[in-house]
């Protein structure tokens, strides 16, 4: 019937012209593959974590919906070449250092002849992958998502073509499309990745091996992590940051700041306030970094194994179709929506990455939700200031609502609650006393308005504030709320505590 549709549209259009230039028309149209059905409630591009899992709130709340990613595999960046995999080499290799250093000593275990089997170590993190992945697509036929593999691009308020691996189109009616391509990463102007000694974050998830020197391009949240990763297994790192600070944007600056006198202590080298010129390969397979102050001066020359350029990522919207819309982009390269996640275009929406806001997976995965509840007349909710960021070192560092610095810009007065982890029983246990808990919290009303801390456990900790923001708690209401002993999580109580009355109990 849509083919139909369309050759009437062409006639009426006076558009045949002769012919034969009639009959290529309708030889166009009929070779292309059309959807079984006439139309969907709901076509999704983008199978990360928020297309997938907006995909799957669709089908449970009884939407006909289709998933179209590109991939052979599920779960976007996040899953296969980002969150995931990073989280395990993390752990692996955190356990590897342990093993290897007089922190196992120290606990009364002695272990001789450990050797790194890093063909095994990228292995394990390829089955994590794969089963999460797979899970995906498991919940996908669960809740009747069906799923298309193809390149989706939007040619019409209603409608989605996929171009499939194999080279045929299939053409997708609906009634709503949701843009959720997330990103990829930034190229550094002038340094060419080559996959090979120059690589991306990408790339740095599988090297073959340990590189003996590495400098990274970025000390923010991914640069950090693979830092980690890669210094513990034996790499001699060097990072270089064009900011002052690690962390990237967005971070408490006495967090920071605590942050870096840890990982310096593991041994990762920093260079801040610094900007890189060029990079040129050498004939030995080496690379030649040349950096300089960012204020100006003199230009220093490293050298590397492997050069990581990590210095963050950027909307993915090439190929949409985008302009033929008329969904102009923003000067970031985001797709404008307003508070119901809807374009210009009303039943065309935008979640995640491409939108304005910070790129987090979990960001992404509640917009999806919400978006989808919207379509389905429920109503649209989201606290920016309740997104928690983490960064997966170790100690891992987290944080959410306001830092010191924004409530300073902001005139607003506030008091401040800190407990540092070596006060804390079982961080005292576990030998992990690196870090503190702050708090942040309104002088009048006394009301949380920010949480930053460093502990072995800060990315689980830190959501039990994400929750005492959400439902506007009182720094008082949390430090009256029972917590089990011993846990790290009294750090958290009593860093509240110190911020409603002055002073913690246990410090």
């Amino acid at each position: 019937m849509l083919a139909v549709r369309n050759i009437s549209r062409f006639i009426q259009n006076g558009s045949a012209g002769s012919n034969g230039k009639y009959l290529a028309v309708i030889q166009t149209l009929c070779s292309r593959k059309y959807s079984a059905s006439a139309e969907n409630d709901l076509v999704v591009i983008g199978g990360g974590p928020g297309g997938y899992v907006a995909s799957i709130k669709a089908g449970q709340l009884g939407l006909k919906t289709v998933n179209v990613e590109q991939y052979d595999t599920l779960g976007g960046t996040c899953l296969n070449i980002g969150c995931i995999p990073s989280k395990a080499l993390l752990q692996s290799s955190y356990l590897y250092h342990q093993a290897t250093s007089k922190d196992f000593t120290n606990r009364g275990i002695e272990c001789t002849g450990i050797n790194l089997n890093l063909p095994n170590m990228m292995k394990q993190k390829q089955n994590v992958v794969k089963a999460l992945t797979g899970g995906i697509a498991h919940l996908f036929k669960q809740n009747k998502v069906n799923r298309v593999q193809g390149i989706g691009t939007i040619t019409g308020p209603n409608e989605v073509t996929v171009t499939k691996p194999d080279g045929s189109k299939e053409i997708l009616s609906t009634k709503n499309i949701l843009i959720a391509t997330g990103s990829k990463v930034t190229p550094f102007p002038g340094i060419n990745v080559n996959r090979k000694n120059i690589v991306s974050s990408t790339q740095a998830l599988c090297l073959p091996e340990v590189p003996k020197e590495m400098i990274i391009i970025g000390a923010g949240v991914i640069g950090v992590e693979l830092g980690s990763v890669w210094s513990r297994l034996g790499s001699n790192v060097t990072m270089v940051e064009f900011l002052g600070n690690i962390g990237g944007l967005g971070i408490d600056m006495e967090i920071a700041k605590t942050t870096q006198r840890i990982l310096q202590k593991q041994g990762l080298k920093f260079k801040l306030n610094t900007k890189v010129m060029s990079a040129e390969e050498n004939a030995d397979g080496t690379v030649t970094v040349s950096v300089e102050p960012t204020k100006g001066g003199k230009v220093d020359q490293m050298n590397c194994d492997v050069l990581l350029v990590c210095i963050g990522r950027r909307p993915f919207t090439e190929g949409l179709g985008l302009e033929g819309l008329n969904i102009q982009l923003d000067n970031r390269g985001r797709i404008p929506v307003n508070s119901r996640f809807q374009t210009s275009v009303p039943n065309i929406y935008a979640i995640g990455d491409v939108i304005q806001g910070p790129m987090l997976a979990h960001k992404a995965e509640d917009e999806g939700i919400i978006c989808v509840e919207g379509i389905c007349g429920g109503a649209v909710h989201i606290d920016y200031n309740c997104v928690p960021s983490v960064v997966y070192t170790h100690p891992e560092v987290a944080w959410i609502g306001k830092t010191e610095e924004a409530l300073k810009e902001e005139g607003v007065s506030y008091n401040v609650g800190r407990f540092p982890l070596m006060a804390n029983s079982r961080a005292k246990a576990n030998n992990e006393t690196d870090g503190l808990v702050k708090i942040l919290a309104h002088k009048e009303t006394d009301r949380l308005l920010g949480a930053h801390m460093i502990g072995s456990c800060a990315g689980e900790l830190i959501n039990e504030a994400a929750l005492a923001m959400e439902y506007g708690a009182s720094c008082e209401d949390i430090a009256r709320v029972c917590h089990a002993h011993p846990t790290v999580a009294e750090a958290f109580r009593e860093a509240n505590i110190a911020a409603s009355y002055g002073k913690p109990i246990n410090f």
